[in-house]
């Protein structure tokens, strides 16, 4: 019987184990975590600071899915989209329209009645202020004479009453339209008890089962659910920002009036104490929430006019989506993706890209397992094996270049004592110091012997001693091997600031480390040094110049690079003598007799001097000195012209793009020319 778990059961029972085939592999990586590092690297080459390439990567995504970029795109077109969702203004239109009906109610009653009383009534109504808030305010005494009027200015304040204390409590609503006159004192009993809860939090108080208490006793107001009273206090600041930045968004006439509404839709001197300590409260514990800002949202228009709990309600919801933009935007000091509300970016744009997220989140922390970044006290830094990567990408890219044009032999091929087998064999002459081939030299007595007509063992049985042998002269052979020779190899490369200027830093680091993989795994007998120089040089690991940065210093002092490259090549003695220089600008810094580099542009005749009397040094020694001129400065090229005849080397001048390509190159042929020599 088979299904999809990767076994089957046979007819016998017994389980067979194969090929996974529910799907997608559920073990597999969520990401290719080597192609992240390429990628990662590529930038590290370029810039030099991994802090900074990790976030760049994280912005563009990896491995075919969106980055923090994309997310905020989509977070960006749902915030115009808030924005446009109605005008704030809606709650004045809406008691506006509510007063024009009481009040054409009313006048309607009046003219039916031909008593004084309803002329000095009308007369009344005839000086009511235009303001809706002044309205509201001056008909607070007046007289209805019209049931049907008094009923709808009585639902005037109510409605303001509702919308305000949902706006700052969801679940108010239910329990406000209930007839019972019990409702609203549910409702200030449940205010004193969180505002009670909101002071001993504030005063560092153990409010857990004060918190708990509080939700048996009033955990209907509160359709969200709060787990603690960290949860509750950002609900309900949240809500309290949003009604403060809606008022703050409308004109100054509209925020007079409705602020003149609202304190009279509060009458109730318990309540309104009640509500103005809880925005005190929320003020204190939650300081840093924005309250100020207008939200770019209609006041007024054709659109449709919100009431002051939707309104409240949709600049909450624009809050979201702003801060969430922040977050995913990550430009404020000290971000990291651990501010961001994963809860808030599903709720916005679903599970897929809350799983996009934390991938992108665990990415640093995967790189970090895998062995590829370690963090210190400097923060995040490439490790060996990093870098040993970063080499391995750019040699496999460096090779599938060369492939179509052929490349040097960096092999002696001649056969010799050391090394690898070549796998062949051949028979054994005196002198040989080659291993014997063991199975090849027996095979080749049995078949002796064979051909005589007599077996092994029956020839070990008629031997007699010192009559005869079981094994030949002829019957051995040796492994042929193949006899490399070493070499020490001096890679040269320029780190003034106009390597980075011009667009040649990347390429020089991805070059380097090229050839630094290709000698760590192929080549392992020979040395090579990694010198870098501007105004002075310095050697340096692969992993220092994977993460060297570009620093502004002037000079260009290839003098100190090749007597450090000479130093380099007298420590190897027996090694070929191999030193190459990548750079783009004739030398414009020297040691002085003291050791004190010494800069001046444009070229100075001690400076070249200093320089020629390196090469003529490694000339005499009988290295190989090759250069690799980048960009057109016609003072390096006839500098790099001069020295390449006074010391037989060779100049290259390469697309910067085809770098690798000719140092890897150059190096096998040189090492290939060497041997055979």
């Amino acid at each position: 019987m088979a299904d999809n778990l990767g076994f089957h059961r046979d007819r016998h029972g017994r389980v067979r184990y194969g090929p996974w085939r529910g799907g997608p592999d559920p073990l597999a990586a969520p990401f290719d975590v080597r192609s992240a590092m390429d990628e990662l690297g590529h930038d590290v080459l370029n810039s030099g600071n991994i802090g900074d390439a990790l976030r760049d990567l994280q912005h563009r995504g990896t491995d075919g899915r969106g980055g923090l970029d994309r997310l905020a795109e989509r977070i960006r077109r749902m915030r115009e989209q808030a924005r446009r969702r109605g005008n704030l203004g809606g709650t004045l239109d809406q008691v506006r329209a509510a007063l024009d009906q009481a009040m054409a109610a009313e006048k309607e009653a009046l003219a039916g009645d031909d008593s004084m009383d309803a002329r000095f009534a009308e007369m009344e109504l005839d000086t009511v202020p235009d303001d809706v808030a002044g309205a509201v305010r001056a008909l607070e005494s007046y007289q209805w004479r019209s049931p049907e009027a008094r009923q709808t200015y009585e639902s005037i304040k109510e409605m303001l009453q509702q919308q305000v204390l949902d706006s700052q409590f969801q679940g108010l609503q239910q329990a406000l339209s209930n007839p019972d006159p019990d409702a609203m004192q549910r409702v200030k009993d449940m205010m004193a008890d969180l505002n009670e809860l909101l002071a001993a939090h504030a005063r560092n108080e153990d409010t857990d089962e004060q918190f708990r208490d509080f939700m048996d006793k009033h955990g209907e107001f509160f359709p969200d659910d709060p787990q603690n009273v960290e949860e509750l206090i950002d609900s309900l600041a949240r809500q309290q920002a949003a009604a403060e930045r809606m008022l703050n968004s409308l004109s100054p006439d509209q925020r007079r009036q409705l602020g003149q509404l609202v304190s009279d839709a509060l009458r109730d001197a318990d309540l309104a104490a009640e509500m103005a300590r809880l925005q005190d409260n929320l003020r204190a514990l939650r300081p840093g929430l924005d309250r100020q800002s207008p939200t770019g949202m209609p006041n007024q228009g054709d659109g449709e006019g919100l009431g002051y709990s939707d309104a409240v309600s949709a600049v909450a919801d624009l809050a979201d989506l702003e801060a969430l933009e922040a977050q995913l935007g990550q430009r404020h000091p000290g971000a990291t993706l651990d501010d961001v509300d994963v809860d808030s970016l599903e709720r916005h744009l679903g599970r897929e890209a809350a799983e996009d997220f934390a991938q992108l989140r665990d990415l640093e922390r995967e790189l970090e397992r895998q062995g590829y970044l370690r963090r210190g006290d400097d923060g995040l830094r490439l490790t060996p094996k990093a870098v040993r990567r970063l080499g391995e990408t750019a040699l496999r890219r460096v090779f599938a270049e060369l492939e179509a044009r052929g490349t040097g032999d960096h092999q002696d091929r001649r056969t010799g004592s050391a090394d690898e087998p070549t796998g062949l064999t051949r028979p054994w002459v005196f002198g040989d110091e080659l291993p014997i081939d063991v199975p090849r030299t027996v095979g080749n007595a049995l078949r002796r012997r064979a051909a005589s007509g007599q077996s092994l063992a029956a020839g070990r049985a008629q031997e007699r001693p010192g009559s005869g042998r079981m094994l030949e002269v002829d019957d051995f052979e040796v492994t042929e091997t193949e006899r490399r020779t070493s070499a020490a190899v001096a890679l040269c490369v320029d780190l003034s600031f106009s390597m980075f200027a011009d667009g040649r830093w990347g390429p020089m680091k991805q070059t380097a480390l090229a050839l630094s993989h290709l000698v760590e795994t192929r080549f392992r007998q020979d040395a090579l040094e990694i010198i870098g120089f501007n105004l002075l040089g310095r050697r340096m690991s692969a992993v220092e110049l994977a993460e060297a940065e570009p620093e502004w210093v002037q000079g260009t002092n290839l003098q100190h690079a090749l007597m450090l490259a000479s130093r380099h090549l007298r420590r190897h003695p027996d090694a070929e003598p191999v030193v190459m220089v990548v750079t783009d600008g004739e030398p414009t810094a020297h040691l002085t007799e003291t050791g004190e580099p010494i800069f001046h542009w444009p070229t100075t005749p001690e400076a070249v001097r200093a320089t020629v009397s390196q090469v003529d040094e490694l000339a005499r020694y009988g290295a190989t000195l090759n250069t690799f001129m980048l960009g057109e400065d016609e003072g390096l090229a006839r500098f790099v012209d001069a020295i390449a005849r006074r010391c037989g080397g060779r100049v290259f001048t390469p697309d910067i793009g085809r770098l690798g390509e000719y140092v890897v190159a150059d190096y096998l042929r040189t090492r290939s020319r060497g041997s055979r020599g």
